[in-house]
């Protein structure tokens, strides 16, 4: 199995909270950002997305925080599709810091919804085949 996606990311100041460390919703940021990026590494953008009618969306995530990150942490962040059968697929990643601690995992549900009838489509795999010029990314 390859090496997920991944994407370096420095921990800002302004994204900490009293407490001097990541505030929480930044996390899901992070991993946000991560799996943009590999969209975009896999040839796949926004408008690319909307031509097609089709949006990304977040069913489920959960969020496990295993050490704090602080302003001027170096980290990558990891994205791994999982595929299934049907409408969903689950989405791996860990935010690793630069000496290998892992700060949180994040795992999660998702889909691709038809923006017009606002319903999820049969088999998102279908759509990220024909939209990326690199569907190995996605381990497709």
């Amino acid at each position: 199995m390859a090496e997920p996606f991944s994407v370096p990311v420095t921990v800002r100041g302004y994204e900490t909270d009293v407490q001097g460390h990541v505030n929480q919703a930044v996390y899901v940021n992070y991993a946000e950002h991560a799996r943009w990026s590999l969209l975009q590494a896999a040839g796949i953008s926004q408008a690319g997305l909307a031509a097609k009618g089709v949006g990304p969306v977040s069913l489920e995530m959960t969020v496990r925080y295993r050490r704090e990150l602080r302003a001027g942490d170096e980290v990558e962040v990891t994205c791994d599709f999982i595929w299934g059968e049907g409408k969903t697929f689950r989405v791996e990643q860990t935010i690793r810091k630069s000496d290998g601690t892992v700060a949180a995992e994040i795992t999660g549900v998702g889909g691709l919804m038809d923006l017009k009838e606002r319903k999820l489509v049969a088999d998102p795999r279908d759509y990220f085949r024909a939209l990326a010029s690199d569907p190995a990314r996605f381990g497709l």
